[in-house]
């Protein structure tokens, strides 16, 4: 299974690390930035790894910024992206069993390391629900193309 990360300056070293974690499990990780701890602009990295999952060149994304909030806007502009921020174990279950979530946010001031490796690790394991779910789904698709 093939990953994109992507993070701002604030969420670098818990990429590096989450991306290790997820090398040691046996995923394939592409990170597409940013590289160092320089100041820059989460919406670039956002949208980038939020590009790869909706043309099909990664299965998941996992981006982090400070809080999450600002990357997951940016991702969620990217259309066929659902991204969740996720905070814990359950909204990162609950993003993939009813949203069918396709990129994770995380917030590095937010969330230790230590949790964001269970949150991801939930994330990629939980399956879509569908059913009903999947009308609601469907739905966040029709907005996209502005027929809702």
């Amino acid at each position: 299974m093939k990953i994109v990360m992507g993070s701002d300056h604030a969420g670098f070293s818990a990429k590096n690390e989450i991306k290790e974690y997820l090398i040691n499990l046996g995923y394939e990780i592409e990170d597409v930035g940013t590289y160092d701890e320089q100041s820059c602009d989460y919406p670039e990295f956002g949208s980038k790894a939020g590009r790869m999952v909706a043309q099909g060149k990664a299965d998941f994304g996992v981006v982090i910024c400070g809080t999450g909030i600002g990357i997951s806007i940016s991702a969620n502009k990217v259309k066929g992206v659902r991204c969740g921020l996720c905070v814990n174990e359950f909204t990162a279950e609950m993003t993939r069993r009813h949203n069918n979530a396709n990129v994770l946010a995380l917030g590095a001031r937010v969330t230790s390391v230590d949790d964001m490796k269970k949150i991801v690790t939930v994330f990629l394991n939980t399956p879509f629900e569908g059913g009903r779910h999947q009308r609601r789904v469907d739905k966040i698709a029709m907005i996209e193309n502005d027929q809702l």
